[in-house]
């Protein structure tokens, strides 16, 4: 019989382990309190204004008579079948084009890999309005490619939107591809398997979640795409995100467009969810799938997949060079005429404030939402990273972690619109803020930060932070001498990415700036509403400016964290 008593943790090792409990329950208070206050309040107040109607909604309080007339107007199928289907074809396309550039720039070495990982992310955090610009510049009559005939119609959309998220297809399968065993590939080509028929039978279904996933989520974002279509649809082609804008704006119904963010809501909610599955399942396929070997140089084999990749390259670049050009054209002539024009107000006085002006409300406005963005996030990854033994605690965990992904499906013009219908009254009362930009640049990027640090912590063993309590260290210095070190590198990247996706922001910003504040995305959006070809000229000159800010965020991004190593924990968005 054992009668030794049971060891028991030292005195100081529990205060420790209470110490760091409480931390934790603050970083998830202090998170949960301002996506409460600046999230989900707006979503809900929204919400209601759709399903109460002007009498209080009766004894029940729910009036659902605005919801059946708005959705049984014809225009909204329209507008809902147009929104799935483009957001869909989209999709399908950008998988489609995005494999091989996984393959050839994830499995394969060559020189200049990390820079053309770069350049093919670049159109990723370009600003929608930017990518639309320069779309419509290269397809109209007078662009480069105006013979085609594609200026106003669904292909100038549809290809706009695969150049902006072809890098999520590439990134998120490419990094799962770059830790695949190739070994089980290799046994079945020596047992006499063609190439092809190892790839379909014994790679594409490891990568199939992967896929799943990125389709998923460049559904998503072409489903609330907004500055796309406010660009290139000019009111013939109309998505949810728009016509919310529409009704709020021109219309003046903030009824209906409450109805139509509902519904958007319960789409966005549901891919959500499916996209949140699925890279549950891939997490779970890498951790299954450790060995990594050399990749190899390309071969011959690899043709045809350099082939597409460099078409696909080519049509990423040609666009921007396009506006880069448009840009220095000047009815006098070529020069940097329409970059001057950014002191001034546009033509016919049509601004309030300047170019120049413009583009320094954007940055100090991002500047705030990434410090915001990336608070918020770190104290977010820090509580998600957790890996308790009660299954009661792990399921918390994965609710929490939807639960803080909404933002991502709930699209940027909700949430402006959300700003706009309830922060106007005490306690919450922002008219007039400078905060309220940020603020909403903010709940949009923190999403995106949380994906790119949370898989960097999850990873890290946690025994080296149990190992630092038990020699004495507080929480503070835990985080401080342990985390801190090993998220760095994620760290600088997500901050750079928080800032470009700020800088960039369209949907949100379109609602809540104000006029003599307005972001440089607003001012491009009401230049090219105008005619004039100074005003789109000045259009064009303050587009490649914010494009080459934000290109030198993701150069920082690719640098900080490592991308050369084929790291799993950035870029799987």
């Amino acid at each position: 019989m054992n009668d030794k008593p049971p060891l028991r943790a030292h005195p100081e090792d529990r205060v420790g382990k209470l110490l760091r409990r409480m931390g934790l329950v603050l970083a998830a208070l202090i998170p949960l309190g301002i996506f409460a206050a600046f999230f989900f309040y707006p979503v809900v107040a929204l919400v209601g204004r759709g399903l109460v109607g002007p009498g209080g909604g009766g004894p029940t309080g729910i009036d659902l008579t605005g919801f059946a007339d708005v959705v049984g107007r014809p225009r909204f199928f329209k507008v809902a079948w147009f929104t799935l289907w483009q957001a869909a074809v989209s999709a399908g396309l950008s998988v489609l084009l995005g494999i091989p550039g996984a393959h050839l720039l994830y499995r394969r070495s060559f020189r200049g890999r990390s820079a053309l990982r770069a350049l093919v992310t670049i159109p990723f955090v370009l600003p929608t309005v930017v990518v639309g610009l320069a779309f419509r510049t290269l397809f109209a009559s007078s662009g480069p490619l105006g013979s085609w005939g594609l200026d106003g119609t669904v292909w100038a959309i549809l290809l706009a939107q695969v150049f902006l998220n072809y890098a999520v297809v590439v990134r998120t399968v490419g990094t799962t591809w770059a830790q695949l065993d190739q070994r089980p590939e290799e046994a079945a080509q020596a047992l006499g398997a063609s190439p092809t028929r190892a790839f379909l039978t014994i790679t594409l279904p490891a990568l199939g979640p992967a896929i799943a996933a990125a389709g998923t989520l460049v559904f998503l974002f072409c489903a609330t795409s907004f500055g796309i279509m406010v660009v290139l649809g000019g009111g013939k082609f109309n998505s949810l995100e728009t016509e919310i804008f529409r009704q709020t704006t021109q219309m003046l119904d903030l009824r209906t467009a409450s109805v139509l963010s509902i519904v958007q809501i319960l789409l966005v909610g549901t891919v959500l969810g499916i996209a949140a599955r699925i890279r549950h399942r891939t997490e779970s396929t890498l951790r299954l799938q450790s060995h990594v070997g050399a990749k190899p140089r390309v071969s011959a084999a690899d043709w045809p997949v350099v082939l597409v990749t460099g078409v696909v390259v080519a049509l990423l670049v040609a666009p921007m060079v396009t506006l880069l050009g448009r840009s220095l054209h000047t009815e006098t002539g070529w020069g940097f005429g329409n970059f001057d024009a950014l002191a001034s107000t546009g033509d016919s006085q049509l601004l309030i404030v300047s170019g120049w002006t413009a583009l320094g409300n954007s940055a100090s406005a991002a500047a705030i939402a990434a410090a915001l963005a990336i608070t918020l996030g770190v104290l977010l990854s820090m509580v998600l990273a957790r890996k308790p033994r009660q299954a009661a605690a792990r399921r918390s965990l994965t609710v929490l972690d939807g639960f803080f992904m909404l933002p991502l499906g709930v699209s940027a013009a909700t949430v402006g619109f959300g700003f706009l219908i309830a922060l106007d009254k005490p306690p919450l009362d922002f008219r007039g803020s400078a905060l309220l930009v940020p603020i909403a640049q903010a709940m949009v990027a923190t999403p995106l930060v949380v994906r790119m640090i949370l898989p960097v912590l999850r990873a890290t063993d946690d025994r080296l932070r149990q190992a630092a309590g038990m020699l004495g260290a507080s929480p503070v210095r835990v985080w401080l001498t342990v985390d801190l070190p090993i998220m760095s590198r994620a760290l600088a990247g997500a901050t750079a990415f928080a800032f470009a996706v700020a800088l960039g922001e369209f949907g949100a910003t379109s609602f809540v700036a104000r006029p003599e504040r307005i972001t440089l995305p607003i001012l491009i959006g009401r230049l090219i509403s105008r005619p004039g070809a100074g005003n789109l000229g000045m259009a064009c000159a303050a587009a490649i400016i914010l494009a080459a800010v934000c290109a030198g965020a993701v150069f920082l991004v690719d640098r900080s964290v490592g991308a050369r190593r084929g790291a799993a924990g950035i870029g799987a968005f």
